[in-house]
């Protein structure tokens, strides 16, 4: 449990590092070209850890709780990010779609994870 833990946070501030680069607002991390080469390893990062979530399992009940407890604070750090996204655009007079559709993907997917939860337990 222990290599886990610390790899999936590995994984996970290494991909927040790499799209923080991707944001890039005033060219001081990496030009326009090098964000070709980061696309890729953008998309092997993202498989990695999609590993750790989809292999993990949890030793006991305590265990369990972590991992519920961190994944509502995901869950609500990301719903209310792309709210916000929502919010600060409609002033703007501009809705990127992209914003629209992560947040409908998001919460079919919790629907989804309830009902799938529901009926396998």
């Amino acid at each position: 449990m222990k290599n886990n833990f610390t790899g999936e946070i590995i994984i996970s501030l290494i991909l927040i590092v790499l799209l923080s680069m991707f944001a890039n607002p005033f060219n001081l991390f990496m030009p326009y070209g090098m964000h070709l080469v980061m696309v890729p390893l953008l998309v092997i990062l993202f498989i990695v850890f999609a590993g750790f979530i989809w292999k993990e399992a949890p030793g006991d009940e305590r265990d369990q709780l972590h991992k519920f407890i961190a994944s509502r604070f995901a869950y609500f750090a990301g719903i209310a990010t792309l709210i916000v996204g929502v919010m600060i655009q409609n002033s703007q007079g501009k809705i990127d779609p992209w914003i629209i559709i992560a947040l409908c993907i998001a919460l079919l997917a919790k629907i989804l994870g309830l009902i799938y939860s529901h009926i396998k337990h």
